[in-house]
């Protein structure tokens, strides 16, 4: 009888716990379910090659017209593959339709104009978590299904120090004293969100200075983009909004502009990410759920999203969780990346506020290799920007890293939680992090446990 007692009170809550920390692995069988439910669309075997539809590839002759009768007549037929053959071929927005894949072959660029106004009429759109009527991204679709872009072609958004990146303000982005920037608008987007104004009635555009994403994928099904190459991008690259069922792989971003993001997918269920390289201005992957108000307007989380073989160079994190995450996000898994730049600042970054509450939870990350970050390894940030400004608690919990080797960063871990909501259940597996300048900070965390976590060579225990 003693010796059940003691078992029950000694041994039984040592192997209960032993358990609890190997169960986090077993969050990653869902990945199989996953990918399982992504499934590519497939298109008819019928092409229609721009070229036949009076574009010239000259760089200079305006092919905006070719590019939407070409996808009107492959929508009308029921689908196939719009073929952007060799040469330049310069444009306004590319909308795209049902059953369409927009091919770009291996030495063909589509140049997108300089010239903002070829960007009307206002569409419905999303700037920074927050919809509104604004210009039209450079490659657009509204409520569509089965589409595509693929091809190993270019496609070159020409912005830079003297269009659309000055309108962040910045003057290492081009701006003057003098020149308008974003902020204003910026503010009054978000009033108008704050204040339940309807979005068809947010209406900017001329006289406004909100710049566009490269590649927005609006209410979507059935997505694939493959293969392409994007530069010179406003501000965010591939932003799929409110879309299910989507595959981004083998994909270059080489943009280095004013929030240049790579790949945020935003309150999307059922994404793959894969075989990309990220060398950008701002954070490679972010995914996020819309901000603030707009966001639990909105109220559709990101979830069930896997990220595999991924490179990142440049940029403010490789995966990152927020900010716009009131919508809140579940069920990450990033595994078998490469992460090395002094550019790049942190590996895996969750960044939140009291503004934006939300809730992000079951975050697995597995066999990462970080050379150098410039930041923290890892970083949970619950003041990002205005910090602890507003009545919306954010929660993050159940965090899962798993053989993950980094050799130089200023932290291996700096987390910032919340006295009445801290960061929780954060469990560190057989990870080794080398060259780390500074002591770890834990502020605000509970359940933090590692197990066969080596730091500057020296075991660390919690």
């Amino acid at each position: 009888m003693k010796k059940n007692l003691l078992f029950t009170l000694i041994l039984l809550p040592v192997l209960i716990f032993c358990s609890s920390f190997y169960s986090s692995s077993d969050g990653w069988e869902r990945v199989d379910t996953i990918l399982q439910q992504i499934q590519p669309p497939q298109f008819p075997d019928r092409e229609f090659y721009l070229t036949d539809f009076g574009a010239v590839g000259d760089g200079k002759s305006d092919c905006s017209a070719a590019f939407r009768l070409a996808i009107d007549s492959c929508h009308s037929v029921g689908g196939g593959r719009v073929v952007v053959p060799d040469g330049s071929f310069l444009t306004g927005p590319v909308h795209l339709k049902s059953n369409v894949n927009l091919h770009i072959e291996e030495n063909a660029t589509i140049l997108f104009s300089r010239d903002i106004e070829k960007y009307l009429p206002l569409v419905f759109t999303r700037f920074e978590g927050v919809e509104l009527m604004n210009y039209s991204p450079f490659v657009y679709a509204f409520e569509q299904e089965n589409i595509a872009i693929t091809g190993t072609g270019l496609l070159d958004g020409q912005a830079d120090t003297t269009v659309w990146w000055p309108w962040k303000g910045r003057p290492e982005h081009g701006w003057k004293p003098g020149m308008p920037d974003e902020s204003r608008d910026r503010k009054a987007l978000f009033e108008m969100a704050k204040n339940k104004v309807p979005v068809k009635e947010r209406r900017f555009g001329p006289g406004h200075y909100l710049r566009v994403n490269f590649i927005q994928l609006y209410r979507c099904k059935n997505i694939l983009i493959d293969g392409i190459t994007i530069k010179r991008s406003p501000m965010w690259e591939i932003h799929p909004v409110l879309c299910e069922n989507v595959t981004v792989q083998n994909v270059r971003l080489l943009s280095h502009g004013p929030n240049n993001d790579g790949c945020n997918p935003e309150s999307c269920r059922l994404v793959l990410i894969r075989n990309c390289y990220f060398d950008t201005g701002d954070d490679c992957i972010a995914i996020k759920s819309g901000r603030n108000h707009d966001g639990r307007r909105v109220a559709v989380a990101s979830e069930d999203i896997v990220i595999q073989n991924c490179s990142m160079r440049d940029g403010h994190g490789g995966v990152v969780i927020g900010s716009e995450i009131s919508g809140d996000c579940r069920n990450v898994f990033a595994e078998d990346c490469v992460m090395d730049s002094p550019n790049l600042e942190r590996a895996l970054r969750i960044k939140t506020n009291s503004l934006r509450g939300g809730v992000v939870e079951n975050i697995y990350m597995r066999n990462i290799d970080v050379g150098e970050v410039g930041d923290a390894v890892i970083r949970i940030n619950f003041h990002y920007e205005r910090g602890d400004a507003g009545n919306f608690t954010p929660r993050v919990r159940n965090v899962y890293i798993n053989n993950l080797s980094s050799r130089k960063s200023r932290y291996a871990f700096y987390l910032d939680g919340y006295e009445r909501s801290p960061v929780s259940n954060i469990r560190i597996k057989d990870c080794t992090f080398e060259g780390v300048e500074n002591k770890n900070v834990l502020n605000h965390v509970e359940k933090l446990t590692f197990r066969n976590v080596m730091i500057n060579g020296r075991e660390i225990r919690r």
